[in-house]
């Protein structure tokens, strides 16, 4: 699914949920007429309105139309929202949390769901008052070069810390894509290579050819050793990939190619030049926050 066919849905109106749509509409290739927003006070958004997003209060509404929901609620809104929405939600559509005061396990409770997308972040007060670069608008800080360099979850001493574990739920919401398509996993991994590992790849450009993503990459091998050809990737389980150890993490942890690939992706997907931010990943740092055992026999972590 393309940018321009992606229908995202987004509750809430206020400070965050307009940033976020205007982020959306500048920078993302989102089509304003595959956005709409649910708030309260709808008459209070005339302004995405008159670029064709559409603004209304029915957060069930919202829901069953969107392939990506966004809650932007503040977190004493939080319960009574997921009770409008739980009964809506259906597979494969994703729920990105913006409500970072609540955790993943009380999210999945609330919404009896587990498509749920969390960014986690590592740093204090001090850390803030120390990081340079743009002040102002979301727009403008994801055109920031040293913003892009803080943030970046391959990063390995920033002040800001985005956890590994955000990055690798992304990855593993890419293959519930796949699967839900019924794309065989090996159409799966080739597109993954294909968005991970570029042709024309500078930090490759004295070698053969980049590292390529296996099956036992993101499943336990007493899975691998169950696939046919035919076979997708199992359905996994966003919530326990972002709280338990993955094959995907003990990669990240162990694969310096890998680190510097996906930043080179981080920083070229805002349109900023790896170079500008100084320096490729130190060798051997990787920022991870991982805490959990992997329980590769549990039902929510089919695969893992």
């Amino acid at each position: 699914m393309g940018s321009e066919s992606l229908k995202v849905g987004i509750i809430g109106g206020g400070h965050i949920g307009k940033q976020l749509v205007r982020a959306l509409l500048e920078l993302s290739g989102v089509l304003a007429q595959n956005i709409h927003m649910s708030t309260r006070r709808p008459e209070t958004l005339s302004e995405f309105q008159q670029l064709g997003v559409e603004c209304f209060y029915d957060n069930g509404q919202l829901v069953a139309w969107a392939d990506i929901v966004f809650l932007c609620c503040l977190p004493c809104h939080l319960q009574h929202i997921c009770s409008e929405i739980h009964s809506y939600l259906r597979e494969p559509c994703i729920v990105y949390s913006l409500v970072t005061a609540v955790p993943l396990p009380r999210l999945k409770q609330l919404l009896c769901y587990s498509a749920i997308l969390r960014p986690q972040y590592q740093c204090n007060i001090r850390d803030l008052e120390n990081v340079g670069g743009t002040n102002g608008t979301v727009r403008a800080a994801l055109q920031d070069p040293i913003i892009i360099q803080a943030t970046c979850p391959c990063n390995t001493k920033e002040r800001i810390a985005v956890t590994g574990k955000w990055l690798e739920a992304v990855f593993y919401a890419a293959l519930n894509s796949c699967m839900w398509r019924h794309l065989p996993h090996q159409q799966a991994l080739e597109l993954l290579n294909d968005v991970c590992f570029p042709k024309q790849c500078p930090i490759c450009a004295e070698k053969t050819s980049c590292p390529r993503f296996v099956c036992g990459n993101f499943v336990n091998q007493t899975f691998v050793s169950s696939l046919t050809e035919e076979d997708t990737f199992p359905w996994f389980d966003l919530t326990t990939v972002q709280m338990k150890e993955s094959p995907f993490s003990q990669l990240l942890a162990s694969s310096v190619s890998l680190q510097n690939h996906l930043t080179l992706l981080y920083y070229t997907s805002f349109g900023v030049p790896l170079e500008k931010s100084g320096r490729m990943v130190s060798r051997g740092h990787w920022q991870q926050n991982i805490v959990f055992s992997c329980h590769s026999s549990s039902q929510d972590g089919a695969g893992l």
